[in-house]
């Protein structure tokens, strides 16, 4: 393969170091993918075997989400300081060791507790794993490794629901966390055998001040965020959703201007002086705020008011992973010859047009329209989403790749959660009957049309900076 031939001039590594290299982070991508995907099918099934309520078992998902949110700056902010090989082999070593704990949780309290720790080591990989993979191979292959990268991420999207049932039908809820172990312990190996060192020679203090504001800043954004889309649990109102959210703006002011007054920031600055940069940065979170939000309001519409099963409803998801899968590859080989801001640009665009078909979807949509529709958003999303990651990262220098890739994570993290908590906010303003349903689930995805539309502003203004 072409991934792996050297040329005169290539930075990383050799060639079979690269297949090695890739491996343990596509190995590591895969586990933190599928676990977050099958657990939350598996969570009835956990209630039910540890006789909690199902809101309660809920916070098997959030632990590991809430965990892995507020840390992810702090490991971006480490990776320069310990380097890569040493945090990633934590991050997969913790993963493996807290799925081993997983597996053997007798209550929902140690489980909760050991999900936490997963989130943990989670962060630690996911926070540095396009970094890793531009440090692996050169420039002239970043576009397409990030395809790849991309087109794993939808192919375990798809397939983590199907394989979590059939595991379930078969096997206790259990399994699903020890499938982890074997998987950890072959992608560690290859961690410590094959991924660089890039370790800083300076020495600088770490910034806890920046850290604590960043794990509040984060941290009470995604409690809001869950506290939004639960706007009817007694446990969750809006009232603490405001608390969460308050803390969170708080913090994020206290953050930016801490950042702005100390000489080893948590995260520097100066990494968004680049202008291409920092319009990447924006179009990302615009275009995963609308992602969010598709992906929380399109359950209600297919089950609130079309009437279809949970499991009917993740089969007409099939579709949107499946043109990521089928887009993203050829997207990233385009970005590699061509201005990835105009490739991006484009898929943005089509993800707009497919939003839209969906907004527009009739009273009685037949199977196959939802599909198509869904299928437009997936192969839209994938033109848009390696080429744009591999702006964001060719627009830092390399030293300060990691804290480039831990900015992506986080606007991935942040969008997501903000789409949701959004969908939240319109649902809570609705009684839950099919009608008004319809008009929120509607109104939702007319607002991730707009969020896309301002994300696609963001994108033609970096066109117009410079051309690449």
């Amino acid at each position: 393969m072409e991934l792996f031939c050297v040329r005169p001039g290539d930075e990383g590594l050799a060639g079979r170091e690269r297949a090695l290299a890739m491996a343990a982070v596509m190995t590591s991508t895969t586990m933190a993918v599928f676990d977050g995907a099958m657990v939350n099918v598996a969570l009835p099934p956990i209630a039910h075997a540890l006789a909690v309520p199902a809101q309660s078992a809920v916070w098997v998902a959030n632990g590991y989400l809430l965990s892995a949110a507020v840390t992810l700056a702090i490991f971006a902010a480490l990776a320069r300081r310990v380097g890569f090989r040493a945090l990633f082999a934590f991050g997969l070593g913790l993963f493996t060791l807290a799925s081993l704990g997983c597996a053997f949780s007798s209550s929902l309290t140690m489980l909760t507790g050991w999900r936490i720790v997963q989130g943990v080591g989670g962060a630690a990989t996911l926070s540095i794993a396009p970094a890793i993979l531009r440090s692996v191979f050169p420039n002239r292959l970043l576009g397409r490794i990030l395809g790849l990268h991309a087109l794993l991420i939808a192919a375990s999207t798809a397939i983590a629901p199907i394989l979590g049932g059939t595991l379930l039908s078969l096997l206790s809820w259990q399994w699903l966390f020890a499938i982890n172990i074997p998987l950890g312990i072959v992608a560690l190996t290859l961690t410590i055998r094959t991924i660089p060192d890039n370790s800083a020679s300076e020495h600088v203090p770490f910034d806890i001040a920046g850290a604590a504001l960043s794990a509040l800043m984060l941290g009470g954004f995604i409690m809001a965020a869950n506290a939004f889309s639960h706007p009817g649990q007694a446990e969750t109102p809006l009232w603490s959703a405001a608390g969460y959210g308050s803390v969170a703006i708080a913090a994020g002011l206290a953050f930016i201007w801490h950042l702005r007054r100390t000489p080893n920031p948590l995260l520097p600055l100066a990494l968004f002086d680049s202008a291409r940069f920092s319009l990447a940065a924006l179009t990302s979170l615009a275009s995963f705020v609308s992602q969010g939000m598709t992906f929380i309001a399109l359950p209600f519409l297919f089950q609130s008011v079309y009437g279809y099963s949970i499991f009917a409803s993740a089969l007409l998801f099939t579709p949107w992973p499946l043109g990521i899968m089928l887009a993203a590859p050829h997207a990233g080989r385009l970005a590699d010859r061509y201005p990835p801001a105009v490739i991006s640009t484009v898929g943005l665009a089509l993800f707009a047009l497919g939003l839209t078909l969906l907004a527009l979807l009739p009273e009685h949509a037949q199977t196959w329209d939802i599909g198509v529709r869904s299928l437009i958003c997936g192969i839209g999303f994938g033109c848009f989403q390696s080429p744009n990651n591999r702006e964001m990262l060719a627009n830092a220098s390399r030293e300060q790749s990691g804290y480039a890739s831990g900015v992506l994570a986080i606007m991935r993290t942040f969008g997501q959660c903000l789409g949701g908590a959004l969908v939240g906010i319109i649902l809570a303003l609705f009684a839950p009957v099919t009608r008004q349903a319809a008009g929120a689930v509607h109104l939702s995805l007319w607002i991730a049309v707009l969020a896309t539309g301002l994300a696609l502003l963001f994108s033609l203004s970096r066109i117009r900076n410079r051309p690449d």
